[in-house]
């Protein structure tokens, strides 16, 4: 297998290459219900069990507007001094470690 560099690998170059004129910075998006994004002829309201929101230490699944909000304040004044990082947006599930089939 070809040594092909990880996404975040490729943040980190990036950030340095084209710093400082450029900042760049990644999200790593975690569980986001997108079923309202779907063509109508699919589209169904979501069912999430307790256990689905239990994995996430916000209590709730997440949402399109979650990522938008990572992005408008990463591409904003206030994220100025911040480039070549990996934003974490799962409401801390990777934190809380709780995985349900």
């Amino acid at each position: 297998m070809p040594n092909t560099p990880t996404p975040l690998a490729f943040t980190h170059a990036a950030a340095i290459s084209l710093g400082p004129e450029i900042r760049v910075n990644a999200i790593s998006p975690g569980w986001i219900e997108t079923g309202s994004l779907q063509k109508s002829a699919h589209r169904r309201a979501p069912h999430h069990r307790p256990i689905d929101r239990t994995q996430h230490a916000v209590g709730r699944v997440g949402a399109p507007e979650d990522i938008v909000a990572a992005v408008r304040f990463l591409a904003g004044d206030q994220a100025g001094f911040i480039t070549g990082h990996n934003l974490i947006v799962d409401g801390g599930m990777t934190r809380t470690m709780i995985y349900a089939a």
